[in-house]
């Protein structure tokens, strides 16, 4: 039997008193990550038994827009990309990224 490897991702959530996100910190340790920054999150996990996503959405408070603006740009374009590889439904993904490009054109992330 092949040996097995556990590979562990870590996340650091610093809240105010309001509870509040004001620091987001995470490892990555096969990864190369340890304890790096970050100023937004999403995680995504299946629930098989509910058939549902079950998630987790954070940001610090210090988070600019418009850097969030790009943050939902980025996260949508790889949404597609893995879309693609899960499904091989390349239509589909077309759509998607054409939504995409619409999506940056009226946030006006692109030039021109």
């Amino acid at each position: 039997m092949a040996k097995t490897h556990t590979s562990k991702i870590e996340m650091t959530v610093e809240l105010d008193e309001n509870r509040v996100p004001e620091n987001l910190f995470w490892t990555a340790q096969d990864g190369g990550v340890a304890n790096e920054e970050a100023k937004a999150m999403m995680l995504s996990v299946w629930d098989q038994k509910k058939q549902e996503t079950l998630r987790i959405d954070l940001w610090t408070k210090d988070m600019p827009v418009d850097e969030m603006k790009l943050f939902f740009h980025q996260t949508l374009v790889t949404m597609s990309d893995t879309y693609l590889r899960a499904t091989q439904d390349e239509k589909m993904t077309a759509t998607m990224k054409d939504f995409c490009d619409y999506f940056a054109e009226k946030l006006e992330l692109v030039k021109k």
